[in-house]
């Protein structure tokens, strides 16, 4: 029976019990597939020239693989950059390195939360160097399961889960995205695309508030600089801008959980907020490490807007009273409160080199260098 020969009508078009052939047709396969190869290319180049001529230009995606890439570089005695997208755009790794004398590992990442970052090095037995941690009051207390803490806790997760194929698939990404444009990840893909569309908010429905489109590059150390069109006045500059409005307005509360109750479950999340940052910085210091926190500029409406929702007492006061460790809050200096930040929340390319020399003196007065 297992060695039977199928009837014609089963060899031809199949059927049970074996299918031996299946008809091709005759039609010219190689030209076809000239035509289809060049219809792909053809559209490739159109897609990298339509979004070059909106903007966008080669950057390296700021993924969990790439921020691993830089854990991995991080030494006993390193230097070490943390907390949320100003540390990332407005230190600039050379001038720190002059004026510290080691070049600093960017762990700073764009939304980010500091916090599941220092206790990744605060657990690190083997690290006992020096961290400077960027703080912005409405990232470094946001509660657990919010897209801050989530980013932060997804890259340390990757640090230490990253599997050989992860490795190499950014191993082979990284020389593409730079030198291509459309290889956006957070923004160009159908996904990211969709969400541009103008959902109006619902009841028990609110739609979350739009990202900031590109406006800086990024490179494999994964230092941020701030493209000239945003720097200068124009269109990308005033939208940037009245994108930090609602990301940086707290969320009303879930209409099924009263306000008070609310108010009361937030309130006891960043107290334990503070109780961790406070114990983590000690685990450090028990090692011989150091930590230096820095309030980084920012301008114009949002620095309206984060004052008066998050004032100086409420966070940034709060944090260096429970630690005990040193702070820099560029207000206090008037060599440090003159600058402007175009899109009231980063500095621009020039301006963070000159920011950084100013910034070294008193970075070293405060770590004891």
């Amino acid at each position: 029976m297992f060695f039977s020969q199928p009837p014609e009508i089963e060899r031809v078009h199949g059927g049970p019990p074996l299918e031996y052939e299946r008809p091709i047709p005759k039609v010219p396969w190689r030209g076809i597939t000239v035509v289809v190869v060049l219809i792909v290319i053809a559209a490739t180049i159109a897609w990298e020239f339509y979004c070059r001529s909106i903007g966008y230009g080669p950057t390296l995606n700021d993924n969990e693989d790439l921020w691993t890439s830089a854990r991995r570089h991080v030494k006993p005695e390193s230097i070490v950059i943390i907390g949320d997208s100003r540390g990332w755009f407005d230190l600039d790794l050379d001038e720190l390195q002059k004026g510290l004398g080691k070049r600093p590992v960017q762990l700073a990442m764009g939304g980010g939360c500091a916090y599941p970052v220092l206790a990744d090095l605060a657990n690190d037995e083997n690290f006992h160097g020096t961290i400077i941690c960027s703080l912005v009051p409405r990232l470094f207390v946001a509660p657990p399961g919010t897209p801050p803490m989530e980013r932060a806790e997804k890259a340390v997760r990757r640090s230490h889960t990253q599997t050989p194929a992860q490795r190499v698939s950014q191993y082979l990404a990284i020389p593409l995205e730079e030198h291509v444009a459309f290889l956006k990840q957070e923004e160009l893909t159908l996904d990211d695309l969709l969400k541009r569309l103008p959902i109006p908010n619902r009841p028990y429905a609110l739609v979350s508030p739009r990202l900031p489109p590109y406006f800086g590059t990024l490179d494999r150390e994964r230092r941020s600089r701030m493209i000239e069109e945003c720097a200068r006045p124009g269109k990308l500059q005033s939208t940037i801008q009245q994108i930090w409005l609602p990301l940086f307005t707290p969320p009303p509360p879930p209409p099924y959980i009263p306000k008070e109750e609310f108010a009361k479950k937030m309130g006891q999340a960043i107290e334990q907020r503070f109780h961790d940052v406070a114990a983590a910085v000690q685990k450090l210091r028990s090692r011989g490490g150091k930590i230096v926190f820095v309030r980084l500029p920012h301008s114009g409406g949002l620095k309206a807007l984060e004052d008066r929702e998050t004032p100086r007492a409420a966070v940034w006061d709060r944090v260096i009273k429970d630690t005990a460790a040193p702070g820099i809050y560029y207000e206090d200096f008037p060599e440090l409160a003159g600058f402007n930040c175009p899109e009231w929340s980063h500095l621009s390319a020039g301006d963070s080199v000159e920011f950084s020399k100013r910034l070294i003196p008193h970075l070293r007065a405060a770590l004891q260098m």
